[in-house]
């Protein structure tokens, strides 16, 4: 749209005189060659400032390990809940406590928890037999932790991603905003290819 002769115009801050052009004022305002062409998210990617592109690769890497943990802990639930019924039906087709052991053999939770058992009542053998089952149980409680303490490694890892992901994510996001904005005071616009990267 043509503007009216013998007037001027004003646009994003900038007064042009009448005889420029609508053509040529859209290129007097920002070079084109100042202006990114490839607005895909590698290619904003590799226009970002250093620090916006570290902070990405951190995430990026922060959520490969999240999906590598969270894998790895889902195949060591499956086995050990495999392992746990397999023992548990052992323990239960078993008359007594030297059949169960004899059958448990490895070193598994419910293998460890009969050793506990049977260890106990060894000890116990010769004396009174008040208190075993306290003892038996608090040998069982050990082994329990034990096996939690195992099942839940790499677990702090997850709660200090999750912890620290969004303040960095808001890092990298406040640190684009701002060259974003150096951006437009230098280009005088407000153009997707200015404000993008």
């Amino acid at each position: 749209m043509p503007f009216p002769p013998r007037h001027s115009a004003a646009v994003a801050g900038v007064i042009l005189p009448a005889a420029v052009a609508p053509a040529a004022w859209a290129q007097a305002l920002v070079a084109p060659e100042t202006l990114p062409h490839d607005l895909s998210p590698l290619g904003m990617f590799r226009q970002a400032d250093i620090v916006v592109q570290a902070v990405m690769l951190g995430l990026a890497f922060a959520s490969v390990v999240t999906w590598t943990v969270l894998v790895v802990k889902l195949i060591e639930f499956a086995q050990a809940s495999a392992t746990l019924r397999r023992g548990a039906g052992r323990i239960e087709a078993a008359d007594t406590l030297r059949a169960a052991l004899a059958e448990a053999g490895g070193s598994g939770a419910d293998a460890r928890m009969l050793r506990a058992a049977a260890r106990e009542l060894n000890r116990s053998a010769g004396g009174a037999r008040l208190g075993v089952g306290e003892r038996v149980a608090s040998h069982l409680a050990q082994v329990q932790a034990r096996a939690a303490r195992q099942m839940g490694r790499g677990t702090g890892l997850l709660a200090t991603i999750g912890a620290t992901a969004p303040f960095v994510g808001l890092f990298g996001t406040v640190w684009g905003i701002m060259n974003s904005f150096i951006g437009i005071s230098r280009a005088q616009t407000t153009n997707l290819a200015v404000v993008a990267p």
